[in-house]
């Protein structure tokens, strides 16, 4: 047997925080994206869209609108209903702070679309459980402006940014958005599943 002192400690995993990002949809072809600075502690120069954590003041903020119930039910089969309604509120506060475009105030959150799942893999030091809402631009209101948190904001072709060297996470979020496109309204809220990008012993599944 070997000596205990001689063994490597295992890393303490981290769990993953909450967190939620907003595909903002222009006539069905185009999505809002921007560059994350080379300062950022997570995802530096990677193209993504715009989101981050969910705060705690998220949880109980008011919504002019509710998700829609089918929207409501996807989230909720990994989530509270409490922490469903701060999701979708945080990919609302996250889209004006970050690109100055606006769901209104309080936020209107029953045009909100819910895509897909993404958790960061084991073993690094910062960790999300991330949801991807998607939404059609006409429902943001305000002038494009980023915060300085995003650069580059623009909107890109879907296919122009599958072609650029993207994160998984973005990749499989924009391969979902195409089936996605390919739904009708009915299919959409007829869905009780919705795509989960995990990794484990490294693989994804």
């Amino acid at each position: 047997m070997p000596d205990s002192t001689d063994a490597a400690p295992r890393a303490k995993t981290v769990p993953p925080k909450p967190a939620a990002s907003l595909v903002v949809l222009r006539e069905g072809r185009e999505i809002l994206m921007g560059m994350r600075g080379a300062g950022h502690r997570f995802m530096p120069n990677r193209l993504v869209f715009p989101g981050g954590r969910v705060d705690r003041a998220d949880l109980r903020a008011p919504a002019a609108t509710p998700l829609a119930p089918h929207v409501r039910a996807l989230v909720e089969k990994s989530a509270s209903a409490a922490l469903a309604h701060g999701l979708a509120i945080a990919v609302a506060r996250e889209l004006e702070e970050e690109t100055g475009l606006s769901l209104g105030t309080p936020p209107a959150l029953g045009a909100l679309d819910y895509l897909c799942r993404a958790v960061t893999p084991p073993g690094l030091p910062i960790r999300f459980n991330a949801r991807f809402f998607v939404i059609e631009a006409s429902h943001a209101r305000g002038t494009l402006a980023g915060s300085g948190e995003l650069e580059g904001l623009r909107y890109y072709p879907i296919e122009e940014a599958l072609a650029l060297d993207l994160a998984l996470a973005t990749r499989f979020v924009l391969e979902n958005l195409k089936l996605w496109l390919t739904l009708s309204p009915q299919e959409r809220a007829a869905r009780t599943t919705t795509p989960l990008l995990r990794f484990r012993r490294g693989f994804t599944e």
